[in-house]
C-alpha cells in the first residue's frame, strides 16, 4: 500500500489515509455564522472524493473572532447543531470529520477578499477588534479597524470560548478539534515578538508569549474525549529574517511544550503577521518547517502547502518527512484528488474500487 494511502491511527481515531482537506475559508455564512448548504457541498463532495480527514474552515469561537461578517461559526447551540448534518454525511463517506477552531485578533472585521479585504469599521457593520498590543500591528492601506488591547477578562473570555467551542464541536459529531495559532491571527499575535509588546505575564519571554496558547489547548484538552485527537496549527517562521520574530526554532520548542499537554499533531503552515514576510511559494515551500518540527519535537506533523500531485504526497509520508499531508487548493481544483491519489498510486486494483462509492464505481478508471 502506498504511504500516503496508509491509515493514520491518533488515540481512538483513525483516518483511513494520510491525505486532509486543509482549512479554507469560504466567507458564505449568512451574519450569524450558521454553515449553508454551501458547506455541506463543499465539505461533503471531498468527503466523497476520497481525503481521509476533512476540515472544516477557520470557524469563529467568538463573534469577535471572525475575520469577516460571513465567517463560520462556533459560538452557540444553534451552529452545532447546524453542523451536525454535515459531521453525519462526512463519516458516511468514510472519512473523519475535523474543525479548526480559530479566533482572528486584530485581523477580524474585514470584507471579504472579493470584495477588497479591507478593514469594515464599527459603525459600518464591524467590531472593535482584540490584539495583544494594538500598537505594533503593520498598518493597513486606508484605516485600520477599531482595536483594543486584550486584558485579562478579555484574555480569561477567550479560554472560555475556546472550551465552549470544543464541547459544542464534539456535539455537532467532530472527531478532531484543531486549534488555529498561525497566520497572524489571534494566538500568532501573542507568540511572535513582531505583535506582542506585552510587558505582563502573557509578553516578552518565550514562556509568556506562548502561555495563552498552552492555557487554551489545556482548556480544550480538558473537555475533548481522551480518545480524540487535538492538532494545532502553526506557522513555523514569520519570515522576517531581519528583525526579531517568530521562527522554526521557537516552533520546535513550542511543538514540544503542546505535545506534553495532550495535542496529538501539529500542523505546519507559515508567516501570515506582517506584509513584509519574504516567503516564496511553490512545491513542498513549507514541507522543511514541518520536517524541522517532525525531527526536534515528540508529536505527528502534518505539512501543508504546495501539494498538488499524490506521488508527491506519497513521498512526504514514505521519506519521513510528514505523518499527514494537508491539500488545500489542489482539491479546490479537484474535489476528487483522493480518489485520483487512490488510482495513480495504486494502480488498476480491487482496493482502487473500494475507495470509491458504490454510487460512482462504474467510473473507476480502467
Amino acid at each position: 500500500m502506498p504511504d500516503a494511502l496508509s491509515p493514520l491511527s491518533l488515540r481512538g481515531v483513525t483516518s483511513p489515509n494520510r491525505i486532509a482537506v486543509s482549512p479554507m475559508c469560504q466567507y458564505s455564512c449568512a451574519p450569524d455564522g450558521l454553515p449553508t448548504e454551501w458547506h455541506r457541498v463543499h465539505l461533503g463532495s471531498r468527503a466523497v472524493g476520497g481525503a481521509g480527514i476533512v476540515m472544516t474552515e477557520a470557524t469563529a469561537v467568538d463573534p469577535i473572532g471572525r475575520i469577516t461578517p460571513s465567517d463560520l461559526g462556533i459560538w452557540s447551540d444553534d451552529h452545532a447543531a447546524a453542523l451536525e448534518p454535515i459531521t453525519d454525511f462526512v463519516r458516511n463517506q468514510g472519512a473523519v470529520p475535523g474543525i479548526q477552531l480559530a479566533h482572528a485578533g486584530h485581523k477580524a472585521s474585514k470584507k471579504r477578499p472579493w470584495e477588497g479585504n479591507v478593514p469594515i469599521q464599527p459603525d459600518n457593520g464591524g467590531w472593535e477588534v482584540l490584539s495583544p498590543s494594538p500598537e505594533a500591528y503593520p498598518p493597513f492601506d486606508g484605516d485600520r479597524p477599531a482595536m483594543r488591547k486584550a486584558d485579562g477578562d478579555d484574555i480569561q473570555n477567550v479560554i472560555d470560548a475556546y472550551r465552549d467551542a470544543a464541547e459544542r464541536s464534539l456535539a455537532a459529531g467532530f472527531e478532531i478539534a484543531e486549534v488555529h495559532a498561525a497566520h497572524g491571527y489571534l494566538f500568532h499575535e501573542f507568540l511572535s515578538p513582531v505583535t506582542n509588546r506585552r510587558a505582563d505575564d502573557y509578553g516578552g519571554s518565550f514562556e509568556n508569549r506562548t502561555r495563552l496558547l498552552r492555557d487554551v489547548v489545556t482548556a480544550v484538552r480538558e473537555v475533548w474525549p481522551n480518545d480524540q485527537p487535538v492538532f494545532v496549527r502553526i506557522s513555523g517562521t514569520d519570515g522576517l529574517n531581519d528583525r526579531e520574530s517568530w521562527d522554526i526554532d521557537q516552533s520546535v520548542r513550542l511543538a514540544d511544550d503542546l505535545a506534553g499537554l495532550g495535542v496529538d499533531l501539529v500542523d505546519v503552515s507559515s508567516g501570515g503577521i506582517h506584509p513584509e514576510q519574504a516567503i516564496s511559494g511553490g512545491p513542498n515551500f513549507q514541507v522543511p518547517l514541518a520536517e524541522r518540527v517532525r525531527d526536534g519535537a515528540d508529536v505527528a506533523v502534518g505539512a501543508v502547502g504546495g501539494v498538488t500531485e499524490p506521488e508527491q504526497a506519497d513521498a512526504l509520508v514514505r521519506n519521513g518527512r510528514a505523518d499527514l499531508v494537508l491539500v488545500g487548493r489542489e482539491f479546490l481544483r479537484d474535489p476528487y484528488f483522493g480518489l485520483r491519489a487512490a488510482g495513480d498510486l495504486e494502480g488498476d486494483s480491487d482496493t482502487v474500487t473500494e475507495r470509491w462509492p458504490v454510487q460512482y464505481r462504474r467510473a473507476v478508471p480502467r
